[in-house]
């Protein structure tokens, strides 16, 4: 590990969806002079964002539909269970439109009327129709436009498959990045001044779950270990219909264009957790309702898997609605599980789908440190941060708001910031190069006896076991005690593949720590938090607490362990009310 390249940018973008690109098309614009880079561990079109399939929301007809910023907002704060700041929420919803237009632009085909109107469809925990979307693929129509916008800048490279392996940070201030070329094993060190994250959720550390291989929380595990704080980790969202048995997304947007679920009885069972609503009740509702159903023995066992399910059917709408707006859900059905969704209704169950909790930061997308104070030089955007608009859960298509409402902002505020700062001291810079050059060779040179892909299978076993929908005391005990023998695990883990060239067994040793790092930060504020709020549902404590628990879970690092602190949620308009749907 000795062929390094040092690069200069004013600003580096880790990660490459939509976020990290809104990013850096907002940064180019703020100033041409600025150098940017945005780098990606994958191809930047295999970013998960390409993945987003129900759409975006806004407020974009007001007046004719009845729709305002402040039902916009209400509807994310009660989805949020109230944990959701609500300064935040309100520079989501009035920027949020503005968004829909930028991407028009740009190039992405939202589904119109015969009038050329756009269209927007139902989704949980919205009041009225308020997601624009494009089929369902959206967020693969926003990144191809957003990829192609940020190909034309002159001020922005792109630096397909680099890993970034540690941020190189003084005293609490950003000064690089220190980052593996996949290709060929040599390391580029980008020298920067200002650094945005955006590299995604980190569902991963689940078994059955919708996203991606990639969706490891690396950049999440990256500020945490450079001192910064993270916020709600214990939120994770499960996805109510994750096909059974591979977790592959079945889309909102198949609920909202008229889905039912239906337990083993043929019944559509929502009418018992939340007859306003039925299937587009928020998401932690409707997951709750599914497991319930299983443990009532009203579930469907899956022949191959064993795995108990529901059903999604939508053999009762209309075949062109079904291949007008559902195409790709009809597509992953078929080639998938060899099921026709208009003829067969759909197994699924609840999966791992979205972390609300993140990378702490204020409404400007600057990181924060243990004390809640901002880290010079450092942002983040999308669902790696965690600004906190979506608090205990997250309502569907309010992410991809977020992505751009957020990129824009962090791409604004680090170009300002770049434009006023030099380049830090090289005595520094050189010392942390040496330092992290020195860790990794420590561990692709270990002569280690655990295997990383059965130690994976392990953590995956854990969180789906002990940090599922459910959750109880004793079973999150046992789970910690678990996860503390896999981090020790992990100090004797084995890289097999001591070659250059696309190395990924190094990388999906890199990515195990990260992983391993974030798996137990949620496992610890999960045990600590005494309540039912949103995604986090206890079995002992079934309630919400408002005078007890109604602030953040901040968890920062201080020496070799986890510290754990509370914030207040900021409450603007909107007090806390009973949920019900």
């Amino acid at each position: 590990m000795n062929r390094m390249e040092l690069l200069k940018y004013d600003i580096i973008i880790i990660g490459s969806g939509i976020a990290g690109f809104k990013a850096a098309i907002h940064a180019s614009q703020a100033s041409k002079d600025l150098k940017i880079a945005v780098i990606s561990k994958l191809h930047a079109m295999r970013s998960h964002s390409v993945s987003a399939e129900g759409g975006v929301s806004a407020v974009l007809y007001g007046k004719e539909r009845n729709d305002s910023y402040d039902l916009h907002a209400y509807d994310t704060i009660k989805g949020s269970d109230y944990l959701a700041d609500q300064d935040a929420v309100e520079i989501l919803v009035k920027n949020a439109p503005q968004e829909i237009a930028f991407f028009d632009h740009i190039g992405v085909p939202w589904n119109r009327d015969e009038k050329g109107i756009v269209m927007q469809r139902p989704f949980g925990g919205m009041t009225i129709p308020r997601t624009v979307f494009a089929a369902d693929e959206t967020g693969f129509f926003m990144m191809r436009a957003l990829y192609d916008e940020t190909k034309s800048l002159g001020n922005v490279d792109i630096f397909h498959e680099h890993f970034v392996t540690t941020l190189l940070m003084k005293n609490k201030e950003f000064a690089g990045a220190y980052a593996i070329n996949l290709a060929d094993g040599s390391e580029k060190i980008f020298e920067a001044k200002a650094c945005i994250i955006a590299t995604g959720g980190f569902a991963r550390i689940y078994g059955f779950t919708t996203t991606a291989h990639s969706s490891t929380g690396d950049g999440t595990a990256l500020a945490y270990n450079a001192g910064a704080s993270l916020k709600d980790m214990e939120f994770v969202q499960f996805h109510p219909t994750g096909l059974v048995p591979n977790g592959i997304l079945i889309t909102e947007a198949a609920r909202g264009e008229g889905g039912y679920l239906r337990n083993a009885k043929g019944r559509r069972f929502m009418e018992d957790y939340a007859k306003a609503k039925m299937e587009l009740a928020p998401r932690d509702i409707i997951s709750r309702a599914i497991i319930t159903e299983i443990e009532k023995g009203n579930g469907i066992k899956h022949g191959e898997s064993d795995m108990e399910h529901v059903q999604l059917d939508l053999t009762h709408l209309d075949p062109k609605k079904l291949d007008e707006r559902l195409p790709m859900v009809k597509d992953i059905a078929m080639k998938t599980i060899g099921v026709d969704p208009g003829k067969e209704p759909l197994p699924v169950r609840p999966a791992a789908h979205f972390t609300m909790g993140g990378i702490n930061s204020d409404n400007e997308g600057r990181v924060l440190d243990g004390a809640e104070k901002a880290m010079r030089g450092l942002w983040t955007a999308g669902e790696a941060g965690c600004v906190s608009v979506h608090g205990a859960n997250r309502l569907g298509s309010n992410s991809l708001s977020e992505c751009a409402v957020w990129g824009r902002i962090a791409g604004e505020e680090a170009a300002k910031y770049a434009k006023t700062q030099r380049f830090a001291d090289e005595k520094i810079l050189s010392q942390l190069i040496s330092d992290e050059e020195g860790r990794l060779k420590s561990i692709l040179e270990k002569s280690g006896d655990v295997n990383p892909y059965e130690l994976k299978e392990q953590l995956n076993r854990v969180m789906d076991t002990y940090f599922y929908v459910y959750r109880s005391t004793g079973k999150m005990k046992k789970g910690i005690a678990q996860l503390a023998k896999i981090k020790k695990q992990f100090y004797s883990v084995r890289v097999e593949d001591k070659g250059r060239i696309y190395n990924t067994n190094f990388r999906d040793v890199l990515e195990l720590g990260n992983m391993i790092c974030l798996a137990d930060i949620v496992a610890q504020c999960a045990a600590n938090r005494k309540e039912s709020r949103g995604a986090h549902a206890m079995l002992e404590y079934t309630k919400r607490d408002d005078k007890k628990w109604l602030k953040h879970t901040i968890a920062f690092k201080s020496g070799d362990s986890t510290q754990l602190s509370y914030s207040q949620v900021r409450i603007t308009r909107w007090k806390p009310q009973e949920r019900k749907y």
